[in-house]
């Protein structure tokens, strides 16, 4: 069985004195697990997480672990090197796609808008850039948060708090008897993960370490 497509390289971790196994977000075909053979020792074209590449995926049977071909064509973490913030995201957004998403499923709007992310990451006000980010991750999980109008009432003012069931935006009265059953708007990073923690529980997963440990204002 072979593979083949663009991708980020999301996470290597060292399997023995040469070898690291590789997880790859692809274009086409979501996330891929495999052995990236001398990626201990390489020093010339050394794979590096934030990769951003050419991807072959191959294996005998398709339940195998199987091996990364790759061929990297730009280091996103180049233009972040320097700022802590924007590492910090990038290594919580990389462990979310590892840890949630399903294995060999695309994700073709997610990948082009953690492409964006990244790039965005460069320029922009990394908070900003990476809720953004984990919103558009929320929506492709099932989801989708609307603060459009109020679950209740259908109206558009005062939308001040967050159904935890639902995600819909519920306005000052309606939310009088569940104060203390809804999340406070605007959305930020804290209720982002709340949702995120919700979604790990239901795949008998915990939330991430490196999500744990975001701190970005």
């Amino acid at each position: 069985m072979k593979l083949e497509s663009s991708g980020i390289l999301i996470g290597l971790r060292p399997f023995n004195e040469r070898d690291a196994v590789a997880h790859v977000f692809t274009r086409e075909h979501g996330v891929l697990s495999g052995m990236l053979r001398g990626a201990v020792v390489a020093k010339k074209n050394k794979p590096l997480v934030g990769q951003v590449g050419q991807v072959s995926w191959n294996a005998r049977l398709d339940s195998q672990l199987g091996v990364f071909h790759w061929e990297a064509e730009k280091n996103l973490v180049a233009g972040i090197i320097g700022r802590a913030d924007a590492l910090m995201a990038m290594n919580a957004g990389f462990a979310l796609l590892d840890a949630l998403l399903p294995e060999r499923e695309a994700y073709n709007i997610l990948y082009e808008e953690t492409l964006e992310m990244l790039g965005l990451l460069m320029t922009q006000n990394v908070s900003d850039v990476y809720l953004d980010w984990e919103i558009n991750l929320l929506q492709e999980l099932g989801y989708a948060l609307d603060l459009s109008k109020c679950s209740g009432c259908g109206g558009d003012e005062n939308l001040n708090w967050l159904s935890p069931r639902t995600g819909r935006a519920v306005c000052d009265k309606c939310a009088q008897p569940y104060v203390n059953k809804l999340y406070k708007l605007p959305l930020n990073l804290a209720v982002t993960r709340r949702f995120l923690e919700n979604v790990c529980v239901q795949q008998g997963a915990q939330l991430p370490v490196m999500r744990q440990m975001l701190n970005i204002a």
